[in-house]
């Protein structure tokens, strides 16, 4: 026999229904609990002695406090107070070089200002006798100095707050250590160099010129470009020499061994060649990228090739055999730049998923990634001395040293799209953008020395302004760039300038190195 249910009116199951969500929230547990005065002065009474334990002892300064009527016969949490002190409440005086405001939220100004240096009485009054326990301690010590107070504590002296400098000053006897701020890191002074000018403007290219490198034996250049050829020109002259077809899309690297007479290039259409320079021919192919070619490196000691493509990874290929030794997985998006060197880590690239990855050639495998840049890392570039390198990206250039990948400053101020780094071995950095735009900057210092901006081609239009490559000859002394406006442009350094005609406009004070 089935039960009827009751049946109860609208508003008595919305009455119910209210109490029972009011039964549930009444008990508010989040609601803190009373605070016990004893429980309270407890704990602070130990964090006290165990935070300031070890300057208790210190005696106080007398002229930075002044007295006021109270009750109040100790403080707060039941310490006892010196004797000359017991029945007053001390309120700290500010005294020192620098001006402050009268109270909080009061803005500084000429007429708020107040400053209270202080007197020669205060500064002796640091000498007055410590209490009873400390008596053992030195007779001509005035006031416990930072290093005793890290040994009292058991700290290393070392170890001091960051910021702050310890000296210690030896003065009639007495030893008082003093804590200096240290200055904010300003840039040293730059090394000066003479300013670069355009000298030479080549043309024979149908379409952009996206890559350039300069052989071995500096007596002429090679160049590849969007209208798929691959040209060789004299470095003396400007004069083309040779053209070589194969490629059926973009040329978008090639590179010159200074292993064998062989010539290297890459391009959109997926291929890798080698090409043969005493018969002009390709002699190999490399097969296995799955999308366009970026850009190649050789490594400088051993007969192995690295290519980096759109397809998210970059290749090593032994030279002889064509065979693809390693494929470097890793990065999430196209890989626009790689290079080689002969220490470790001994292949960097840089992805348009904005990281940076130092390879392990041996392993095939990632030792480090550089996750520092917020936008695509189109440009890596090696310092042919010292054990460090640069990414250039569109929010910074950065440098960076070996092995670790430790950064060490950033260039800003090449507000556009970096295309392409050089340097050379005096510490000359070249920055080349998408909107033809060039930098040069110091390498040590990081201070922008020249900015060149050419004119583009007669005929071209001026959004044909751009910089894709660059390249400094064997020789250092002159910087070729390959451009939108199918020209190659050579630049040399002003023999005619100096110091004095070109001085560097350099502020300490306003041009500080970033740390971040």
């Amino acid at each position: 026999m089935v039960e009827e249910v009751q049946k109860h009116s609208v508003h008595t199951l919305v009455f119910r229904s209210l109490k029972r969500t009011h039964d549930m929230f009444v008990a508010d547990n989040a609601k803190p609990i009373p605070l016990d005065d004893v429980s309270h002065k407890l704990k602070m009474s130990i964090k006290l002695r165990t935070d300031y334990g070890s300057v208790l002892h210190m005696p106080i300064l007398k002229e930075n406090f002044r007295e006021k009527d109270s009750p109040n016969s100790g403080d707060l949490y039941g310490h006892k107070q010196y004797p000359a002190n017991q029945g007053q409440e001390l309120e700290y005086l500010i005294t020192g070089t620098h001006p402050y405001p009268p109270g909080p939220g009061v803005a500084l100004t000429a007429d708020t200002k107040i400053q209270r240096m202080p007197s020669e009485s205060a500064a002796q009054s640091l000498a007055v006798a410590l209490p009873p326990s400390q008596s053992r301690l030195e007779a001509n010590r005035t006031a416990a100095g930072v290093g005793d107070i890290y040994r009292h504590a058991g700290i290393p002296e070392r170890v001091q707050p960051p910021g702050l400098s310890m000296a210690l000053m030896e003065a009639g006897g007495n030893k008082n250590s003093t804590l200096i701020a240290k200055k904010a890191p300003t840039m040293p002074k730059p090394q000066w160099h003479p300013p670069w000018k355009l000298y030479r403007v080549i043309s024979g290219h149908l379409g952009w010129v996206r890559c350039i490198a300069v052989e071995p034996g500096n007596q002429w250049f090679v160049t590849g470009s969007a209208d798929r050829t691959i040209k060789i020109w004299d470095l003396a002259s400007g004069k083309l020499k040779l053209s070589l077809t194969g490629h059926i899309s973009t040329v978008r690297g090639v590179i010159v061994s200074g292993r064998s007479p062989y010539l290297f290039s890459c391009g959109e259409d997926k291929q890798v060649k080698c090409w043969d320079l005493e018969y002009n021919k390709v002699i190999r192919h490399y097969h296995g990228h799955l999308s366009a070619v970026y850009g190649l490196d050789l490594h400088p000691t051993i007969d192995v090739l690295v290519t980096c493509s759109r397809d998210s990874t970059a290749r090593i290929w032994d030279v002889r055999t064509k065979a693809s030794v390693h494929t470097l997985a890793g990065h999430t998006n196209a890989v626009a730049t790689v290079k080689c060197q002969a220490a470790e880590p001994q292949i960097i690239t840089g992805s348009h998923d904005t990281t940076i990855r130092l390879w392990d050639l041996v392993a095939g495998k990632t030792r480090v990634t550089l996750t520092n840049h917020k936008k695509s890392v189109r440009a890596v570039v090696l310092h042919p001395r010292h054990y460090t390198f640069a990414s250039g990206s569109p929010d910074n250039i950065k440098q960076w040293k070996f092995p670790d990948g430790n950064f060490i400053q950033n260039l800003s101020g090449h507000n556009a799209i970096i295309n392409t780094l050089a340097v050379n071995s005096d510490g000359v950095l070249v920055s080349g953008a998408d909107n033809g735009t060039m930098h040069l900057w110091d390498w040590r210092t990081g201070y922008n020395f020249q900015r060149v901006h050419a004119a583009v081609q007669p005929g071209s239009l001026d959004s044909e302004s751009g910089i894709f490559a660059c390249a400094f000859d064997q020789s250092e002394s002159r910087l070729l760039t390959a451009e939108a406006d199918k020209t190659i442009k050579v630049y040399r350094e002003d023999d005619t300038a100096t110091e004095e005609t070109h001085p560097v406009n350099w502020k300490p004070e306003i041009i500080k190195r970033k740390r971040f």
